[in-house]
């Protein structure tokens, strides 16, 4: 199993997840045509993606999904809370799930998490496919134990560093966006991410990629004292994923059979 990213950021966010068999992009946050050009980036043709899922229904991760799948005739797994949104109205085919639920698309098997999250019944995902698990975990503003339990034990874990606490305060932010970012419900500022790799189990983890990262109260620089600050509790390989290009294939095992993310806007 292998991932890639498309974006990874508030102005628009897609995963790829990928096996021999099966294809799946998480989120589509992009405007049918730009999701196009990215997905040409990585060698991949719109028509051989399986299937669509979504996280919630915040535009830059839903922005995309209705046209991709209504031109490539793909179908959308969403909760319930998500599609009562009406985000994704005219989808192709829309299977629905709930938050903890499993299920399997071709050869992966997929794991819905709920998460603390402004909105209507947010999930990540944990994927599971020949004896290797990935974990993408963004958008969310606190640590749950369910999210240790769900999350510790990966191969290769995605993780939300959004935000430099100091930085936010000190921005341009209007008041009340700056307590909806850093609140329960918000996202993970860079102390927060650190803190969760701690508790992890992270016995397996050899690739751990920092995305979501803020344009403005972020950068490359504090994000990555933050992951050196908690290296001690992994020995994992480090990438980070930025807004413009996301990042290259990665393997879920480690090797280097995949070209690898090194920069991130700042």
């Amino acid at each position: 199993m292998r991932f890639a990213s498309l974006g990874s950021g508030s102005q628009g966010n897609a995963t790829l997840v990928n096996t021999e068999e099966t294809l799946i992009l998480v989120d589509c946050g992009f405007p049918r045509r730009e999701t196009e050009r990215r997905l040409q980036r990585l060698n991949v043709a719109a028509e051989d993606i399986d299937a669509i899922i979504v996280t919630h229904e915040h535009g830059d991760h839903s922005g995309g999904v209705a046209s991709f799948s209504r031109h490539y005739k793909t179908p959308v797994y969403c909760t319930h809370g998500t599609a009562a949104s009406g985000r994704l109205s005219g989808v192709f085919q829309q299977v629905l799930i709930n938050a903890g639920d499993d299920f399997t698309i071709g050869s992966i098997h997929v794991l819905a998490v709920p998460v603390p999250h402004d909105a209507r019944e947010p999930v990540q995902f944990r994927f599971e496919a020949a004896g290797g698990i990935l974990g993408l975990l963004t958008d969310l503003g606190s640590i749950t134990p369910h999210l240790v339990e769900a999350f510790s034990g990966c191969d290769a874990l995605l993780l939300e560093f959004n935000h430099e606490l100091e930085l936010l305060m000190q921005g341009s932010y209007p008041a009340s966006l700056k307590r909806r970012v850093a609140g329960d419900f918000g996202h993970l500022n860079n102390n927060q991410a650190r803190e969760l790799l701690q508790r992890l189990d992270n016995h397996r983890l050899k690739v751990l990629v920092a995305g979501h990262l803020s344009l403005k109260n972020n950068s490359k620089e504090h994000a990555l004292a933050a992951l050196a600050a908690a290296a001690s509790h992994h020995q994992a390989a480090v990438h980070l994923a930025c807004q413009d290009s996301g990042f290259e294939w990665l393997s879920v095992s480690g090797n280097a059979g995949f070209a690898l993310a090194e920069a991130v806007s700042a």
